[in-house]
C-alpha cells in the first residue's frame, strides 16, 4: 500500500513530466507543432553581421555522404552556404527544396552550398533524403555534432535545422535558426554578392 508521501512525489513527477513533454510539442506561439517536428524548437528569425563586426568560420571539416574529403577552408573567396540538417527533421524536409533551387540558381555566381548531416541513425537515411530532395551538394556526415561544436559565441546553429552563410573571406555573415524560404536565401546571400 503506498502512504501519502509516495503518492504526491508520483503526481509531481508526472506533472513536470507532462509540462516538460508539452514544452517539446509546442511551436513556442501558443500552437501545436505537427507531430513530426516533436522536439523542433523555431529560433528567432535571420541575423546578419556587419561587415566590420564578422567573425571567422571554425574550420569545418569531414567525409561526405560520398566518402569524399571535404573543408570549408576548400571554398575560400567563395560564398558559403552551410545548412545543418537530419533526415528526421520536418522542418528540414521542408525547406529542401528551396536550398535545392538557391543552389542551382546560384552556382554559376560564385556560391557553394554545403551540409552538415547530424543524428542520423545511418548514412542511408540521409542518403535517401538527397535522393528524395534532388539534393547535389555535398553533405559532411557527423552523426555525432561533432562539427557543429565547433562553433562558438551568439552565432552558432544552435537548432536543427540551422542555415549560416560564410563571406568571401571565410566570415560568418548570416545566420537563421529555422527552415529557410528562398527568400530567406536569397536575403541572405545578395548582399554578399554585391560586395557588402
Amino acid at each position: 500500500m503506498l502512504t501519502r508521501r509516495p503518492i504526491l512525489r508520483a503526481a509531481a513527477l508526472t506533472a513536470v513530466a507532462v509540462f516538460v513533454l508539452a514544452g517539446c510539442g509546442s511551436d513556442g506561439g501558443g500552437k501545436e507543432a505537427n507531430a513530426d517536428q516533436q522536439g523542433y524548437v523555431e529560433g528567432k528569425g535571420i541575423k546578419q553581421v556587419a561587415a566590420g563586426d564578422r567573425k571567422a568560420a571554425p574550420n569545418i571539416s569531414g567525409k561526405t555522404l560520398d566518402g569524399q574529403a571535404v573543408s570549408l577552408a576548400d571554398f575560400k573567396g567563395k560564398v558559403v552556404v552551410l545548412n545543418v540538417w537530419g533526415s528526421w527533421c520536418a522542418p528540414c524536409r521542408g525547406e529542401a527544396p528551396n536550398l535545392a533551387k538557391v543552389a542551382a540558381d546560384t552556382k554559376d555566381k560564385g556560391v557553394v552550398f554545403l551540409g552538415i548531416n547530424t543524428r542520423d541513425a545511418t548514412e542511408t537515411n540521409a542518403k535517401r533524403f538527397e535522393e528524395n530532395f534532388q539534393i547535389e551538394y555535398p553533405s559532411i556526415w557527423d552523426p555525432e555534432g561533432r562539427q557543429i561544436l565547433k562553433f562558438k559565441g551568439d552565432l552558432n546553429p544552435a537548432a536543427i535545422p540551422s542555415t549560416l552563410v560564410i563571406d568571401q573571406e571565410g566570415r560568418i555573415a548570416a545566420r537563421s535558426l529555422r527552415a529557410v524560404t528562398v527568400d530567406d536565401l536569397r536575403m541572405m546571400i545578395d548582399p554578399l554578392l554585391n560586395g557588402s
